[in-house]
């Protein structure tokens, strides 16, 4: 079993979670315990577990898991609770790389047909962890102001509490970028702001700008550790350079301004630190994926025996795993590693994007008799299942699999950044004009990528941001990146791209551009009247 390494066993200790409604009225509430915030501010380990605390919003789904006792009030903790979940949903779900056939369960159709509504259960999960998230992170960042300073601290203690506070303001960045790409025009307040009142709403563009700041004052500062040297599953300068480039990436998107050679310099930085890739793509998705793992920049961490919930890689092994394909694939696919509650059988990927692979592409981990979903769209033997993620060990042989430590919850990290993504940004930043990369050298990310994939390399005429796309989708599929660069391409809701099932009807069709965002909760909008809904909802 891995031990539970990167977000502290503290953090349980000092913090329970704060149950909240989906407004922030209440942000200058404290976590409902014994330990007010001078007495968990008073020790170094009180520091510790109020960092680990923010890291374990994003892995945990409420204060006892599986389910029962969501963190935030209102949710459903087995499904709509967790905040990788709730974001995958949101990011893959829509678009060709999935289809659920759940069509039941609240929240699935409209997210399964592009008919997105401000009472979705997922879109209230997603933007209600982010706003936790966030007001966990101003707590912090608000209650290290001072460095600790006059405290009977160490110099390395006080040292190491500036790097907490350094982490924090990269994790609130991280969380209002996904605001800002999911919703557009979030509520906003930072550490400087009255906690007691109702926060105003930030525009996009200017929403944009307070992240770009934030995110390289942490890269030009001194705070934040450099990339590589801090802790498995912490945010460092890689992170800051990765969010960065992804930033700018989509920065047309979010401002109407392209931003390719910004794009080109920061994805540069974090490839430049010190980041190689895997030789085995399988194995940068099993159990074991926190071992010799040189290529992901960034993870959401997972403990079969100490984080159990029913979302995160738990939620992503067994959304498409089946029994009867553990027997009829195993020579593929080995096992799925989880026997109890297990083979949920509910989401399977498009006829259009299953067919983006080259037959012998290593990265094509996909069984199933039948590529299109056609007119079955709740019967499982149509459309191809991934098996992607798996609760097994690198170890692990079609005669002898080795399982991950739990039997119901997986072991897998989560890559939220990882070296693949920089070389496809630079790559695509280079083909779209922008300053400072090299052709060449773009070219050879790509091959990289491809070798690894064991096909063959392409030369710099096939080089296009088409072809960039399509070969983001065959490496970075289910990885909760598909939803944004279909949108920065145009090709999300019109008719640039069509794939079946495409805004509920069978041959696909287009649906109006303003499902390029989502809707801001009307729990939301009824409890803060400083908030306006996205148009045309």
């Amino acid at each position: 079993m891995k031990n539970y390494r990167h977000i502290y066993t503290l953090l349980l200790l000092f913090f329970t979670p704060l149950l909240i409604t989906s407004c922030l009225k209440d942000l200058d509430r404290f976590p409902q315990n014994d330990n007010t915030s001078i007495q968990v501010y008073s020790t170094f380990d009180g520091y510790k577990s109020a960092l680990a605390k923010i890291y374990a919003g994003y892995t945990l789904s409420g204060n006892q898991g599986p389910a029962g006792k969501p963190d935030v009030v209102g949710l459903d903790e087995g499904s709509n609770a967790d905040f990788l979940r709730c974001y995958f949903n949101h990011q893959v779900l829509p678009t060709d790389e999935a289809h659920c056939l759940w069509i039941s369960d609240p929240g699935i159709p409209e997210l399964n047909s592009m008919n997105f509504t401000s009472d979705g259960k997922f879109t209230i999960g997603l933007y209600d962890k982010c706003i936790l998230q966030i007001m966990y992170a101003n707590e912090f960042i608000k209650n290290t102001a001072d460095n600790a300073s006059g405290k009977g601290f160490t110099d390395d203690e006080i040292k190491e509490i500036k790097s907490f506070r350094a982490e924090a303001r990269f994790l609130r960045a991280f969380d209002y970028w996904v605001l800002m790409d999911v919703f557009g025009n979030p509520p906003f307040i930072t550490e400087n702001d009255n906690f007691g009142i109702l926060p105003k709403q930030i525009q996009r563009a200017e929403l944009f700008t307070y992240i770009e700041t934030e995110l390289l004052d942490l890269v030009n500062g001194t705070d934040l550790k450099n990339a590589r040297s801090n802790e498995y599953g912490r945010a460092d300068k890689g992170a800051a350079n990765a969010l960065l480039a992804r930033l700018y990436l989509n920065a047309e998107v979010y401002t109407g301004k392209t931003k390719w050679t910004e794009a080109i310099t920061y994805s540069k930085n974090a490839i430049n630190s010190g980041y190689t890739l895997m030789d085995n793509y399988e194995n940068l998705f099993l159990a074991d994926n926190d071992k010799n793992n040189n290529e992901v920049i960034l993870s959401i961490n997972y403990d079969g025996k100490n984080t159990r919930l029913f979302g995160g890689t738990t939620f992503l092994i067994n959304c498409c795993s089946n029994g009867e394909y553990q027997t009829t694939y195993k020579n593929k696919l080995i096992h799925y590693g989880i026997f109890s509650n297990a083979n949920w059988a509910g989401y399977r990927a498009r006829k259009e994007f299953s067919d983006k692979f080259d037959s012998n592409d290593k990265r094509f981990l996909f069984v199933g008799e039948n590529k299109a979903i056609g007119a079955h769209p709740t019967e499982y033997p149509y459309g191809m299942a991934t098996y992607k993620f798996r609760n097994i060990k690198t170890t692990s042989t079609v005669t002898t699999p080795v399982y991950g430590s739990d039997v119901e919850f997986a072991d897998n990290d989560f890559p939220l950044f990882r070296l693949a993504e920089m070389y496809l940004i630079y790559a695509e930043a280079v083909v779209r004009g922008g300053s400072g990369g090299s052709v060449t050298e773009a070219l050879g990310y790509i091959n990289q990528l491809r070798t690894r994939a064991k096909i063959s390399s392409i030369n710099s005429s096939q080089m296009t941001a088409d072809f960039i796309l399509d070969e983001r989708a065959r490496e970075l599929y289910w990885e909760c990146s598909r939803r944004t660069d279909l949108i920065r391409y145009g090709k999300f809701t019109s008719n640039n791209y069509i794939w079946e099932w495409k805004g509920g009807v069978q041959n696909g069709r287009s649906v109006d551009a303003h499902y390029n965002l989502y809707p801001i909760p009307s729990s939301d909008l009824m409890a803060n009247p400083n908030l306006k809904q996205n148009d045309k909802y």
